[in-house]
């Protein structure tokens, strides 16, 4: 087998993560990132600001607070399988109680900026998608 320049290993890989492709394996991430709740946390997670004026790290209550609706075992799997794709961190401090905080890599401060985007165009424009709900309901 030949050996591939640099760019000709970009364009192959980008041929192998081509979402379009039904055995793409970016397809299970897309079908994550699209859960609502996934969406939510990323989108907490990323908005409090620190000293520094970056994203705050939370606490598991102060993100159940945030989430409203949210149940204690569907926001423990959200975080877990946002821990394990490298997207949320979890640090666990030895106090009485235990404490633990979750923060957004730089991966998930990445993804950060578009699911921001996506949460503040859905409500921004949350008025015109019920006035065309109702026009074709009612038609």
């Amino acid at each position: 087998m030949p050996t591939m320049t640099a760019a000709q290993q970009r364009a192959e890989a980008k041929v192998q993560y081509d979402a379009f492709l039904a055995a793409c394996p970016s397809r299970q991430l897309l079908d994550r990132l699209s859960d609502k709740w996934v969406t939510l946390v990323v989108a907490a997670l990323g908005s409090g600001p620190d000293c520094a004026g970056g994203p705050a790290p939370m606490r598991f209550s102060e993100l159940a607070r945030t989430l409203a609706g949210v149940s204690q075992k569907m926001l423990t799997q959200t975080l877990r399988s946002l821990e394990r794709d490298g997207l949320v961190t979890r640090t666990v401090t030895p106090t009485v109680p235990v404490t633990v905080h979750y923060e957004l890599t730089d991966l998930g401060l990445s993804l950060h900026a578009l699911v921001r985007g996506i949460k503040d165009w859905a409500q921004d424009h949350m008025d015109d998608v019920v006035a065309a709900r109702a026009a074709y309901d009612g038609a």
